[in-house]
């Protein structure tokens, strides 16, 4: 019998280009000021922008926010 993997689910809220809410996390891969690069149940996203810094963070309940001046998050 093989392991199923609970999926945790995933979503991105952004608030005025200032606030990312991300849930589904599973691991903070790094993180700078410049970019911050998160394990997701869906992929690896990561996150571009200035001052960037982690706020909020609870990998047990997969949530994590990202606060700065955010240009861009790709998968």
């Amino acid at each position: 019998m093989g392991e199923e993997r609970m999926q945790l689910p995933h979503r991105l809220t952004l608030t005025d280009r200032r606030q990312l809410t991300v849930s589904g996390v599973t691991e903070v891969v790094s993180f700078d000021e410049n970019t911050v690069a998160l394990r997701t149940s869906l992929g690896l996203l990561t996150v571009h922008g200035q001052g960037l810094q982690l706020k909020n963070l609870s990998l047990e309940g997969g949530q994590v926010a990202v606060e700065g001046t955010i240009a861009a998050f790709v998968y």
